[in-house]
């Protein structure tokens, strides 16, 4: 098992920095073309993949994810990392219940929901889902980077990134422009797997992370590395107390954490006031 507490080191004076992509060191500038790589090659599987990965608890913590936003009509949500569409069609399917009917044309109001991903493949699926259910209004697909995204400041009332905020190379960057983009009086909600509070589960977990995931992800998407880079990718990510003083830092207030499955994942909300 790898040690999560390894750590990078510093690089010398005029050489670029490395960072971790899972388990070994890259140069700064190349972690977002293998993380773009790495989703483009399982897009295709990626829903499934999850369902399989979590025995379909991941629904239920994305159901939880969007009742925490409390997103309401007229208000516009940008969900980053969410290529495929998991966030922004409970989002849309919790709107329809409250009477809301989006605009017939972009033009008119904007769309109620800004789907932002990386990779071009995880947005195609996402879009094919759309189309699928008739979901022609009310939805916008962007292609663009969580460290630098393609949208004006003040310019969204929610934010949220489910299972990407880990992906992303400059995790302080992306909070940042999550602030950017925040109206005020905007909310942040973070979904991201954690670090399990309990001690049996947190060894059974690590344990089935070790010798099932892996192989499940070459079995079914075809790539068994992209899955081990994902273990790492969590176990390399901040625990709660840590992340929520990074949100903080990032100038939003009322920043709060709920364990989900005794920490296997987390939602971390805060306000832009």
């Amino acid at each position: 098992m790898t040690d999560a507490k390894r750590t990078v080191p510093p690089a010398p004076d005029g050489e670029a920095a490395e960072v971790f992509f899972g388990d070994r060191l890259v140069q700064e500038d190349e972690k977002t073309p293998l993380v773009r790589d790495l989703f483009q090659s399982v897009a295709g599987r990626y829903d499934l993949m999850n369902d399989l990965m979590s025995a379909g608890i991941h629904r239920l913590w994305k159901d939880t994810m969007v009742e925490t936003m409390n997103l309401r009509p007229g208000q516009r949500l940008l969900d980053v990392a969410g290529g495929t569409g998991d966030i922004a069609f409970r989002v849309l399917k919790r709107l329809d219940a409250l009477g809301h009917a989006p605009a017939t044309t972009e033009a008119a109001a904007g769309p109620d929901v800004v789907v932002c991903d990386l990779t071009p493949g995880m947005l195609a699926v996402g879009r094919d889902r759309a189309i699928d259910r008739g979901r022609l209004q009310g939805l916008a697909w962007v292609c663009g980077n969580a460290e630098s995204l393609p949208l004006p400041k003040r310019s969204v009332e929610g934010y949220s990134i489910a299972f990407g905020l880990r992906n992303v190379t400059h995790i302080d960057r992306a909070l940042s422009e999550a602030y950017r983009v925040l109206k005020p009086g905007g909310r942040f909600v973070c979904l991201e797997f954690s670090r399990v509070v309990l001690p049996l589960l947190d060894r059974l977990y690590r344990r089935y992370s070790d010798s099932v995931l892996p192989s499940l992800g070459g079995l079914v998407a075809g790539d068994r590395e992209a899955y081990s880079y994902l273990i790492e990718s969590i176990r390399r990510f901040p625990p709660q107390d840590e992340l929520s003083a990074r949100i903080a830092a990032a100038g939003f207030s009322r920043v709060r954490y709920r364990n989900l499955s005794a920490g296997i994942a987390a939602i971390h909300s805060a306000w832009r006031l």
